[in-house]
Parts: structure tokens; C-alpha cells; sequence
């Protein structure tokens, strides 16, 4: 089988372009911020908890982080985010969002009793709104940052969950030595089951509806959907959110009902809505992919592959067999170039994409005959 066209063998994928001067800023900005952010937290919560309690809480704290990433990157199959961003946003949460919630929800704490008011007040009517809003800030972060890197709702849900992942953490560290501190073992056992066994996603989930609410504003074109679906997708966490709180305030009877009654069937919706919007990705994938099955920088089995988890799947266990570990690495590495390619190509489609998209595009159907010859060396091009 032939290309149309001679691709040169010795043809690179475009070399990245040095960064601009405001993004190398923004990236020393951002890491000043977390590091900072990130020392202060610790400081605050070993005051409240002491240094048992905090090694403690950190060890408890980190047993439902490993789990709750995995079935987020799970969605996340066709095009992988890069890891370091995906770090970046769990950081954010972890630093940035729970010290900016423990300094505002500190001082509303006390601008309410000082007020004489309910101080669940905080936690239902105030912390919500902060919280979700610095969870949020994360993945507007990613968008700044790295626009080429955000392609729509999945996209939202992972940066979004991953930020709730991170201020999760930190907040289950908090609440896991304050109360070993206070209560001993006993109570932390209790604490550890409630908050890291029974409910592990419900910050991801809150936050996730923010991630879909700008991966919706990502893909529109109307600018009032372009405003309008992240705001919504803010009032939406902050209303799951504030209910959550509320129930956890109302003893274990309340606890139980807003569990069954909201935790579950948001945890059932958020899974659908994803693989919805996995589901449409693959077909992204085969659309978009479908001209150079027609033309021949591809041929139609890979344009089958490429479209589907359980093909792609196949394919890697095929190179390892015929061709070893090398063979299984080219095949993933052609797997998610050919990912990259289609969205690339969407974003062509919309008229989103950058002025040097079509040099890029050709530098990737270079890229991909290249690693086609790693795996399937019989391959022959013009």
C-alpha cells in the first residue's frame, strides 16, 4: 500500500515553538503561587493538628486519591492530557484552592459568629461558592496556558476533577489529624470511612460541572453559550455542593438521605454524561480522520482503529506480539498522534485552529508513516 504523496522519511514533527515571553511569566507566576500557597497550607493545617496528626491524615488521606485518578484518566482515553498539566491541576487544588478557602472560610467562620448567626452558614452559604470558584480557576488556568491542549467537555471533566482530587486530599489531611488530635483513633477511623471510602468523588464531581460547563463554551459559537455555560456550570457545583455541606450538617439521617438521593444519581449522570462525550470524541475521530482514509495517508483500517478504545486495544496487543515492546510503544505513540491529528483537524474545521495548522497537520502525517514503519516495517510508501 502506497501514500499519495512522498513523505519525506527524515520529515520532523514541528518542533515547538520558543515560548512567548507572557507565557514563560505566567508559568514562574504559577509556580511561585502554588509553591507558597502550598507551604502556607501545610503550615496551617499542622497548627490545627500537629505533626502526627498530619503525617497521619496525609497517609489516610492519599488511599482514595490513587483510585478516583485512575477512573478520571479512564475517561480520558482518545487524546491523553499531558501529564505535567494534569499535575499542575491537581497542585492548584491541593495548594492554591485550600489555602484561598481556609484563609475565606476562616474569616467568614468568624465575621458570622461575631454576628451571632448559625455558623452551618459557612459552611452551606459561603464555603461552596469560594471553594468552587478556586477549583474552577484551575482549569480556566489550562485554558490561558494551553489552549491547543483543552478540546471540549471530556477534556473539562478530567482538568476539573483533578483539581477536586488535589483539594480533596488536603481537605481529608485537615479533617483526619484535626480529629486525631481531638478524639484519637476511634473517631478518625470513623472520619476515614465517611469521607474517604463512602464519598471520594464528590469534589471532583462538584467541580466537573464547571469542566463541562467551559468544555460546552470551548466547542460553541454563539458568545452567549460562550458566557453563559461556564456561569452555569459554576452555579451548578456550588448548588450540589452547598446541598452536600448542608446534608453533612444534619446529622447521619440527613447524610444518608442526600447520599442516596444526590451523591449517587450525580455519580451515575456524571459517568453517563462522560461517556457520552467519550463516545462522541470516537466519533470526532472517525470524521475527522475519514479524508486521509479516502486519500491514502492512511489506510481505512487504521481510520477503523484509530475511532475505536477496544480496536486501539487489539492493535497494541497485536505489536506486542509481532513485534515486541518497541513495536507496542510505536503503536501507541501512532495511536495518540492520530488522536491529536483528528482534533487538530476539528478545530481546522471551526476555525479555531492556529495559522501554522496545516504545516503542523502534514508534520504529523509524517510523524504517524514513520511510526507505521515501526511497527508494520513491510509497509511500502510513494
Amino acid at each position: 500500500m502506497s501514500a499519495p504523496f512522498p513523505m519525506p522519511a527524515d520529515q520532523p514533527l514541528t518542533a515547538p515553538r520558543r515560548p512567548r515571553m507572557r507565557t514563560t511569566l505566567l508559568w514562574v507566576a504559577v509556580i511561585i503561587v502554588l509553591v507558597a500557597s502550598g507551604l502556607l497550607t501545610v503550615l496551617a493545617i499542622t497548627r490545627e493538628t500537629g505533626v502526627m496528626g498530619l503525617v497521619t491524615g496525609s497517609v489516610l488521606a492519599a488511599v482514595p486519591v490513587f483510585p478516583v485518578i485512575a477512573t478520571f484518566l479512564w475517561l480520558d482515553r482518545y487524546e491523553a492530557e499531558p501529564p505535567s498539566l494534569l499535575a499542575l491541576t491537581f497542585a492548584w487544588g491541593a495548594g492554591v484552592s485550600t489555602f484561598g478557602a481556609l484563609v475565606i472560610n476562616t474569616a467568614s467562620l468568624i465575621a458570622i459568629h461575631n454576628a451571632g448567626r448559625d455558623m452551618t452558614y459557612t459552611a452551606v452559604f459561603v464555603a461552596p461558592f469560594v471553594e468552587e470558584a478556586f477549583k474552577g480557576l484551575a482549569v480556566v488556568l489550562i485554558l490561558l496556558m494551553r489552549r491547543r491542549e483543552f478540546d471540549g467537555v471530556v477534556d473539562g471533566i478530567v482538568y476539573a476533577g483533578m483539581a477536586g482530587i488535589g483539594f480533596a486530599y488536603v481537605e481529608n489531611v485537615l479533617y483526619l489529624g484535626r480529629t486525631l488530635a481531638d478524639t484519637g483513633g476511634g473517631g478518625t477511623v470513623f472520619v476515614f470511612l465517611l469521607r474517604c471510602v463512602v464519598s471520594p468523588f464528590a469534589h471532583p464531581l462538584f467541580t466537573a460541572a464547571i469542566g463541562v460547563g467551559i468544555g460546552v463554551a470551548v466547542r460553541a459559537r454563539n458568545p452567549l453559550l460562550k458566557v453563559g455555560a461556564p456561569v452555569l456550570g459554576y452555579l451548578v457545583a456550588v448548588a450540589l455542593h452547598g446541598i452536600w455541606n448542608w446534608s453533612a450538617s444534619s446529622g447521619m439521617a440527613g447524610f444518608a438521605a442526600a447520599y442516596v438521593a444526590l451523591q449517587l444519581p450525580v455519580f451515575i449522570a456524571f459517568i453517563s454524561l462522560a461517556l457520552l462525550a467519550r463516545g462522541r470524541e470516537g466519533k470526532l475521530v472517525a470524521q475527522h480522520l475519514d479524508i486521509y482514509g479516502r486519500t491514502g495517508w492512511l489506510t481505512q483500517a487504521e481510520v477503523a482503529m484509530l475511532a475505536s478504545l477496544p480496536a486501539r486495544r487489539e492493535a497494541r496487543d497485536w505489536a506486542q506480539r509481532t513485534g515486541g515492546a518497541e513495536a507496542r510503544r510505536a503503536m501507541r505513540e501512532f495511536q495518540e498522534l492520530g488522536s491529536e491529528l483528528a482534533f487538530l483537524r476539528e478545530r481546522m474545521a471551526r476555525g479555531t485552529a492556529s495559522a501554522d495548522a496545516p504545516t503542523t497537520e502534514y508534520a504529523m502525517l509524517a510523524t504517524l508513516s514513520r511510526l507505521r514503519a515501526r511497527f508494520l516495517p513491510g509497509f511500502t510508501q510513494a
